[in-house]
């Protein structure tokens, strides 16, 4: 995993409006903390965060006034409604030290045709040297029939990482399709056919025997 280089400015004021004027300026505040440190309250640029974000378990190498550290963002508050960045808590982490963390899960191919994929995690917790994180795991489910059953011990993990979640917990399995219930129009036309063969039969009861 590659690590991405953000600015830090110490931060010394404090509170709502001093947070809401930091964004004002396009920027995010933000807290460094663990390794027995004293929290660390920085403020970062806030486009280059927000684009570091969107890869998961990024790496930042946070470089500026009293601060040289790699850390992993461990708790984002975003805005309800615009999205954008309100504050984030970073936790400080070393080369070479192995982290816990959560890694996507995703599947490629396609069940049985008569089956149906039912995927109960989308993700996985792995533990994983900090600087060498994987972006994900992946599940090939080509074919695969309906009552298969993966847990989490039989997924194949990247090169480095070890399984940190129960290893019996199903990950995904394949189920039947469920039976498709008819339309409005399809049950209307069913019972009227049904409604016309009852007639029939009934007529065909009463008919008059040949003289």
């Amino acid at each position: 995993m590659s690590e991405v280089r953000i600015a830090a400015e110490p931060r010394t004021t404090f509170g709502k409006g001093a947070a809401r004027k930091i964004r004002r300026a396009d920027k995010v505040p933000a807290v460094l903390y663990g390794h027995g440190i004293d929290p660390k309250h920085l403020t970062l640029p806030g486009h280059e965060v927000l684009l570091a974000l969107r890869t998961p378990n990024v790496l930042i190498h946070l470089k500026g006034e009293g601060v040289d550290e790699l850390a992993l963002p461990k708790g984002v508050q975003r805005d309800p409604i615009k999205g954008f960045v309100e504050h984030v808590d970073l936790l400080l982490v070393k080369r070479g030290e192995k982290v816990t963390v959560e890694i996507p899960v995703t599947t490629v191919g396609d069940v049985n045709s008569e089956g149906l994929l039912d995927q109960q995690l989308v993700s996985i917790a792995v533990e994983a040297e900090a600087t060498h994180i994987p972006t994900g795991v992946e599940v090939n489910v080509e074919g695969l029939e309906i009552g298969t059953v993966i847990t989490a011990a039989q997924l194949e993990l990247p090169q480095g990482a070890t399984l940190a979640a129960d290893p019996e917990a199903v990950v995904l399995h394949v189920i039947n399709k469920p039976v498709e219930e008819p339309t409005g129009e399809e049950a209307e036309e069913a019972a009227a056919e049904g409604e016309t063969a009852e007639a029939g039969e009934g007529e065909s009861a009463e008919a008059p025997a040949a003289e």
